[in-house]
């Protein structure tokens, strides 16, 4: 019997409460009414939480919180709550003057204190390690004291965290002339967020059940005005939360958190889990490999790991699997540049305010104003956060979508923790504005539920090696400009390699995911899988199938049945086709070597035109062949040129209605895609299958379009 592994894949959906009435009396609550309730319970969480932080915010609570052992000797709970009540901390804070809070909220208070002294820790071992081996210039350090900083701080902090942390102490050193003691004197207590943790509450605060496929019911303790004296100023409040439909009917629901939205609502963080494949850290044959890009998002290619040993190598069909977003990417940059000028006005219009001051007549004018760019600014920071979340689950749906299609049993992305935007290289600058880590985890989530592995991989170096030879590679602006420098076309004069730089890079992820997957190192507590250690190799290109020509399809019908001797018998045809032209090497093409100029070899359509295309006499214009300059594009008059007015109507509404058409077919905001489609046949040599993988003979087209 085969048992198969399967794991549980968590995830957190934001749901929005819908209704809400009281528990003993079944009084309808309103979402106003709701609403204030909640914020009531958000804030006084906020305010304990934040002074139980400040409290505790020095260099000796995060060590007693690091060393992870009590007064006792005895190893403190993993739950932050307990692990706090058994420190005695919460003593420090108590409840505000008159307020009657009771231990469960507490509890949550707690836990929200101990998650962020917690994630304050790792923050606290980079500073401390970045002081402990302060260089003479930090500017630029040496190569002895890189190492001697590496071995201080733990393994996986990344280049651009360690610079980061650097320009902070600098910082710091210009105002103050010394360096800081440690990260309490470098940083002020962390904020935290009116939110209402219920996972640390047991059934006396709050319950979850769900009611049907669509919908679920909760149950917990708000207070009924903002100062509550006494238990009877809590109740049971029953909530009907709406769920989306990216939980599924067989998910498990766990607690959620609540916490109020500017919008004026309710956001319920539920986290849901259900059974998933179990996915192996190492083993993979053929694998994904996709590479970060500026305007297209994502660029990938399927390699497969061939041989063993010193024998192994990677071989890949040299298609290029492209999810181009450059309009969805021009309308977040114009959104962002909406938000800083909006943001810049806001800021203006307040310190004019505080210029005047309350008796000036303007005063008020000013910071009404100011209100006013403060509410488009939020209105505008929602659309793009919004605008990003699409743009990245749908590109994560299509990467893993290309991977089950492919056969892929793991996705290997590049690590771009280390990327920082350098100087006034807007390349940069522009690929730390995307949503990378939107997408990594979207990829994740949905890749598990396919059993999918997600691996990543080192990312330096993956643009300046050759992948076919390992050597330097130049990059250009295009193929056809080599004597300019550019960054989207890579050539290298080794092997005489010549393409897209992102297309080459995602070769170099592939080769390095498959070639040190035995490295896979996989962190306990998020279950994300990387390979910090680099192992280079080349990637083979698979050569096209040789293609089935007359003579070999004669040679397989005489094997299988013999055919008689004599012309062809057709009809209406009274002699023998004439023989193809063969080439003397014997390799059974259609190339022919000496033929009559009337005598025809082939109807097969050129792959592309050889007659130039056609220009304007004065050749001032020059487009690619196959565009003809010279055909009209117009037909037809322009609504409002020289057309009689009664039909102007009828024109703009034909207009109309074929640009409706045209968006419809084309999409939302007109991603280009590689198409999804299984290769055929099967991708790779195996054993008793000889066939290789028939690749592109052109440069990429957008095949299709990707609504979302």
């Amino acid at each position: 019997m085969r048992v198969t592994a399967v794991a549980r894949l968590m995830a957190t959906a934001t749901c929005t409460a819908f209704r809400g009435a009281l528990e003993g009396t079944g009084e309808r609550v309103g979402r106003r009414v709701l609403l204030e309730r909640v914020v009531f319970l958000a804030e006084l969480s906020q305010e304990l939480t934040g002074a139980l932080v400040a409290a505790r915010w020095d260099e000796e609570s995060l060590d007693v919180l690091a060393a992870g052992i009590d007064a006792r000797g005895e190893t403190l709970p993993s739950k932050g709550w307990m692990a706090l009540r058994r420190l005695n901390w919460p003593q420090d804070v108590p409840s505000p003057a008159g307020v009657y809070v009771p231990d469960r909220v507490r509890r949550g208070v707690e836990e929200y204190a101990a998650r962020t002294l917690r994630l304050a820790l790792h923050r606290r071992t980079v500073v401390t390690g970045v002081l402990a081996t302060w260089p003479a210039d930090p500017s630029r350090r040496t190569g002895a004291e890189w190492v001697a900083l590496r071995a201080a701080l733990p393994a996986g902090v990344s280049g651009a965290e360690i610079r980061n942390r650097t320009r902070q102490i600098r910082q710091f050193m210009a105002e103050h002339q010394q360096l800081p003691a440690g990260l309490c004197v470098l940083e002020g207590p962390p904020q935290v967020a009116p939110q209402v943790l219920l996972a640390a509450m047991d059934r006396q605060q709050v319950t979850l059940a769900r009611v049907d496929e669509a919908s679920a019911r909760l149950r917990v303790k708000l207070p009924l005005c903002a100062a509550p004296a006494a238990g009877r100023d809590w109740a049971w409040h029953v909530i009907d939360i709406r769920l989306p439909g990216t939980i599924a009917p067989d998910a498990m629901l766990h607690t959620p958190t609540l916490r109020p939205t500017p919008a004026g609502r309710i956001a319920v963080d539920l986290p849901h889990s259900r059974p998933v494949p179990a996915t192996q850290a190492s083993g993979h044959t053929v694998a994904l490999g996709f590479d970060w890009g500026v305007n297209t998002l994502l660029t990938g290619t399927l390699g497969r790991l061939t041989g063993r040993g010193p024998t192994r190598r990677v071989l890949t069909d040299g298609r290029p699997l492209v999810f181009d977003a450059t309009t969805a990417s021009a309308a977040l940059h114009r959104l962002r540049d909406v938000r800083e000028h909006l943001a810049a006005k806001r800021d203006h219009c307040r310190a004019l305010a505080d210029g005047l001051g309350s008796p000036h007549l303007a005063w008020g004018e000013r910071l009404d104003r100011a209100r006013v760019l403060e509410a488009e600014h939020r209105r505008v920071c929602a659309r793009i956060r919004h605008l990003n979340t699409a743009l990245a689950w749908s590109a994560a749906r299509w990467a893993v979508d290309q991977a089950a299609a492919l056969g892929a049993s793991v996705i290997y992305l590049e690590d771009l923790a280390t990327l920082e935007a350098r100087g006034h290289r807007r390349g940069n600058a522009r690929l730390s504005g995307q949503v990378r880590g939107t997408v990594t985890e979207a990829i994740r989530h949905l890749a598990a539920k396919a059993g999918i592995a997600v691996v990543t991989v080192p990312a330096r170096g993956t643009s300046r090696l050759c992948p076919g030879c390992l050597g330097t590679l130049t990059h250009h602006p295009a193929p056809d400009r080599l004597a300019e420098r550019g960054w989207k076309w890579a050539q290298c004069t080794g092997c005489g390699l010549s393409m897209d730089r992102d297309h080459a890079a995602a070769r170099r992820i592939v080769s390095r995911g498959l070639l040190a997957q035995a490295h896979t190192v996989t962190e306990r507590a998020t279950g994300t899988r990387t390979i910090r250690t680099t192992v280079e190799g080349t990637v083979a290109l698979a050569r096209r199938p040789r293609k089935t020509t007359r003579r070999l399809r004669r040679q397989r019908q005489t094997e299988t049945a013999p055919r008689p001797r004599g012309p062809k018998a057709t009809e209406g045809k009274g002699h023998p086709t004439p023989g193809r032209p063969v080439d003397p090497r014997g390799r059974g093409t259609r190339r022919a070597v000496e033929q009559a100029p009337d005598q025809k070899t082939s109807r097969r359509m050129p792959d592309v035109r050889t007659v130039p295309a056609t220009t304007p006499a004065s050749g001032a214009v020059q487009r690619p062949a196959g565009h003809d300059t010279t055909t009209p594009a117009a037909f037809g008059p322009v609504p409002g040129h020289g057309v009689p007015a009664s039909d102007r109507m009828r024109l703009s509404r034909r207009t109309c209605r074929r640009r409706a058409r045209a968006a419809e077919r084309t999409g939302f905001h007109h991603l280009h895609t590689t198409e999804v489609h299984p290769l055929t046949p099967r991708f790779g040599p195996s054993d008793g299958d000889r066939r290789r993988p028939r690749r592109a003979r052109k440069a990429w087209k957008p095949q299709a379009h990707t609504e979302f």
